[in-house]
């Protein structure tokens, strides 16, 4: 696996901590120097934790499970659609609908809504509804959209979540927390990265800074994913070859025994044959 790259995360911006003053003691074990009264964050530290990161998204994607990823602040958002996207894996970029996780069910009654909404569109319920209903109705699909439209794939509770900016999106590490859900996230010098269980010690706030992490930690995943890929197309070569030989079984039995009866009639002429020379031998004396 490519490993995350010092010099890439320096250029980022990935070392700009905020304000002294807004800092969290929590964070002290990860703050190389402070400058100008910003705090620099240590890189060398930043690198193993994105490693260590990376590492883990790669098992829980090779397992075939899913990450949720989280970012509702302006400079993230598009980075995690686009990034979350390009793995297959769900997202929340809007507002973070309460209780996602700890009342998962009722949102996925809100997924299935939009889905018979579309159903309703496609098998032409639609022309039978006063204008008034249809716009009603279409709003209501809109908004579904722009709030669950990215999550409409998660079938079942996520197996980790990933986060940008754990201030921010605190309800979403809270419960996470409660259903034991692993949280990955990028932690900057004005958090607690307590409730965290991989935290990438970075700011957070710099498109360049979350791209370059997020880059990581998602071809991490990617590999995962081809990796399980390759293993189930080597458990299907190993199913057919093992399905060929239970098959070739009962064939092989099958000739051998239609050999055997052959290979009798062969041999009782030359049987017949000793007892009439023994019959002859007395004759000839």
């Amino acid at each position: 696996m490519a490993r995350t790259n010092f010099d890439m995360l320096l250029e980022a911006g990935c070392h700009f901590g905020h304000l002294k003053r807004k800092w969290n003691p929590a964070m002290a074990p990860y703050i190389f120097m402070e400058r100008n009264g910003i705090h620099i964050i240590d890189l060398h530290k930043t690198v193993v934790k994105i490693d260590e990161a990376a590492d883990a998204l790669k098992q829980i994607a090779k397992s075939g499970k899913k990450v949720l990823f989280v970012a509702t602040k302006k400079q993230a958002k598009d980075i995690i659609a686009e990034k979350a996207t390009s793995v297959n894996m769900p997202y929340v970029t809007e507002r973070w609908p309460g209780g996602m996780l700890t009342n998962f069910p009722t949102i996925r009654k809100a997924v299935k809504k939009m889905a018979s909404i579309d159903k309703m569109m496609s098998d032409g319920t639609y022309s039978n509804l006063s204008k008034r209903e249809v716009l009603q109705i279409s709003r209501q699909r809109a908004k579904l959209e722009k709030n669950l439209g990215s999550i409409a794939d998660l079938t079942r509770l996520p197996s980790a979540l990933f986060v940008v900016d754990v201030l921010k999106e605190h309800i979403a590490v809270k419960e996470a927390n409660r259903l034991g859900i692993p949280v990955f996230a990028i932690v900057d010098t004005n958090s607690d990265p307590k409730d965290i269980d991989f935290m990438i010690p970075a700011n957070d706030d710099a498109k360049d800074s979350i791209e370059v992490i997020l880059t990581a930690c998602c071809n991490a995943i990617a590999e995962g994913l081809e990796e399980r890929k390759a293993e189930k197309a080597d458990e299907k070569a190993a199913k057919e070859q093992e399905e060929e030989a239970t098959e070739a079984r009962p064939r092989a039995r099958k000739a051998r025994k239609e050999a055997a009866p052959a290979a009798e009639v062969e041999e009782t002429p030359a049987e017949e044959a000793a007892p009439a020379a023994e019959e002859e031998a007395p004759a000839a004396e």
